[in-house]
């Protein structure tokens, strides 16, 4: 996927370069590049966000459960 993207990048800088004014490349770069990487990056990254999460649950309560057995005589 990050192929893609740098891909997706190196067009809209292109675009961006060929503008008539410094204005409307910036906006070219932002709004036909910048923006939908984002976009992009954030919607395909939920799954790996999410797995994170599960995976910092289970080691929170893998430590809580390991601290309440030590406690307990």
């Amino acid at each position: 996927m990050h192929i893609v993207v740098i891909a997706w990048l190196y067009v809209t800088v292109l675009m961006a370069l060929t503008e008539t004014s410094v204005v409307a490349g910036v906006l070219s770069l932002v709004f036909y590049g910048l923006l939908p990487t984002a976009l992009l990056l954030w919607l395909f990254g939920g799954p790996a966000r999410r797995r994170a999460a599960c995976r910092a649950a289970q080691a929170n309560s893998r430590t809580g459960s390991a601290g309440d057995e030590a406690r307990t005589p």
